[in-house]
């Protein structure tokens, strides 16, 4: 009765509508090397003949687009029963041609779908531009815990690369990883996750067989629609194949079944703790920008940012998303142009500076691109100038100008606050990153670019002043609006290498907003965007 229910699945399922297209591609096979191919591919994956190297297949990987992101490969999937507890080295040889970004070698030891144990993609030592062929090797320890290896070549970008003589070996244990991360790193895996993955393999062995018997019954069904096989015949054909995939889910899943009871079991008699409590915790405070991994339980508290990661993960996560928000904090000079120079101010060039502090958000402006970003939020602006000469500013009627003083003042300080809102353009240089096998954009890790301005109100005006007032030191604080426009609005720009740039801030309006000679605000200094 258990067959006769099995193969009615599997001959319903092999007859049932196609409800799931592929999603825009599917998978291709050159020999036993497999790729993804997108309906609009950016690859051309090919096998060529060398006559000249008594006949060795050579692969190549080669970009059909001008202008694009992503990667191409060529990979191969393998279980690693033979290689558990084992160091294994991944070698071959490659040829490139214009690679603009980096092509390698790459290898990754995988438990199911739920963990990657050890992974090496040569990225931190690609191949670039035009080379010969070259010898490049990767080495990796296998853990106990690994179900599988995958192992290829790649292409980032766009350019050309060939490879052949792919060879897996074991080598002794006292040679060292080349991954980020190693096989030998301790790590725990759960019992929930471990339960999950075999679960979910045992669902993906019966989908394939499901998938594979509709293939043939279709293969069948074509054969029955030429001619070539009569209905009886394709009948018995079908019956045949439904059984030979069955038996393949039952011996499948059984090897499968065994790996979860004996999970059960150790779980019972204690063998596998919580994930958390195996692994290290604790707190992590930075100052500044961080691309330090934290481990999957520690907490980063980023002092300049504002921002607490709760674990690897999480970093990751908020970290490379489309939109990241960063603390800005920006100091510098200050003065007044008049008549467009400020050439023998009236205020002191040292002494007039300029403090800012706001939050931004970034957006990367297309999904698939990093060039471009949309930069806005809110800032608070403080705008310092001391003036020469022992004056400082006095209203009459509805011009302000600057007085000498009868007593000889030690500073006079005037100070303007706007809350404005920054909009700027960014260019952004940054390279994507490859984390597990998955590309991420990463912001502010390179050379950047800002063009905007920005708009608000000026929210505060006043003046301080400090003298001798027989023998006692005074202090005067004088609050008003001193004639000083309601509304803000200029240019700003901005240049520089990850979260240091160099900025320039322009108000177009002037100061004072009656005054005969129209002077406006102009401030050079560093900013700091900690992401």
């Amino acid at each position: 009765m258990k067959k006769i229910i099995l193969f009615s699945i599997l001959f319903l399922s092999a007859f049932a509508v196609k409800i799931h297209a592929q999603d825009k591609g599917s998978y291709k096979y050159i020999q036993d090397w497999s790729y993804w191919q997108a309906e609009s591919p950016n690859y051309e994956m090919s096998l060529e003949k060398n006559a000249a190297s008594d006949n060795q297949n050579t692969f190549k990987i080669k970009s059909i687009k001008s202008k694009f992101y992503g990667f191409g490969t060529l990979m191969k999937t393998i279980k690693s029963d033979g290689y558990l507890g084992k160091t294994v080295k991944m070698t071959g040889y490659l040829k490139t041609d214009d690679v603009k970004s980096w092509a390698g070698l790459w290898m990754r030891v995988d438990y199911y779908d739920v963990a990657v144990l050890a992974f090496d993609n040569m990225q931190n030592r690609g191949v670039k531009k035009t080379t010969d062929w070259t010898k490049y090797e990767i080495v990796l320890f296998v853990p106990d815990e690994a179900t599988s290896i995958s192992y290829g070549a790649l292409l980032d970008g766009t350019g050309q690369v060939w490879f052949k003589d792919v060879v897996l070996q074991v080598v002794a244990d006292t040679i060292a990883e080349t991954g980020s991360n190693k096989g030998r790193d301790y790590k725990i895996i759960s019992f929930e996750k471990r339960a999950k993955a075999i679960g979910d393999e045992i669902n993906n062995i019966t989908d394939k067989e499901k998938a594979d018997l509709k293939k043939a019954v279709d293969s069948i069904d074509q054969q029955v629609d030429n001619g070539t096989l009569t209905n009886a015949i394709a009948k018995e054909l079908k019956l045949k194949k439904a059984t030979e995939h069955a038996g393949n889910i039952d011996k499948k899943v059984a090897i499968e079944e065994v790996k979860l009871n004996q999970l059960v079991k150790d779980q019972v008699e204690g063998k596998y703790e919580d994930e958390v409590e195996n692994k290290k915790r604790g707190t992590m405070l930075i100052i500044g920008g961080s691309n330090e991994a934290i481990g999957e339980n520690k907490t980063e508290i980023n002092l300049t940012s504002f921002k607490v990661y709760n674990g690897q993960e999480d970093k990751i996560k908020r970290h490379y998303k489309r939109t990241t928000s960063q603390v800005v904090f920006a100091t510098g000079l200050n003065n007044l142009i008049t008549d467009q120079r400020v050439q023998n101010s009236d205020f002191r060039y040292l002494g007039s500076h300029f403090y800012e502090w706001g939050l931004t958000l970034n957006s990367r402006i297309f999904k698939e691109a990093n060039f471009l970003h949309a930069k806005y939020g809110l800032s608070l602006m403080y705008n310092n100038l001391r003036a020469t000469d022992n004056r400082s500013f006095v209203v009459d009627g509805n011009q302000t100008k600057l007085d000498v003083n009868p007593v000889s003042y030690e500073d006079s300080r005037f100070r303007t606050v706007s809350l404005v809102v920054p909009l700027h353009l960014e260019f952004d240089f940054s390279k994507s990153k490859e984390i597990d096998g998955k590309q991420y954009f990463k912001t502010h890790d390179s050379f950047r670019l800002g063009i905007g301005g920005y708009f608000g109100t000026n929210i505060k005006s006043k003046q301080i002043t400090t003298y001798d007032d027989d023998n006692y030191k005074s202090r005067q604080k004088v609050k008003g609006d001193f004639n000083v426009n309601k509304f803000v609005y200029g240019l700003s720009t901005y240049i520089g290498y990850k979260e240091t740039s160099l900025y320039l801030k322009y108000d177009l309006n002037p100061l004072f907003k009656d005054n005969v000679v129209k002077q406006n605000n102009v401030s050079l200094g560093v900013r700091f965007d900690f992401n």
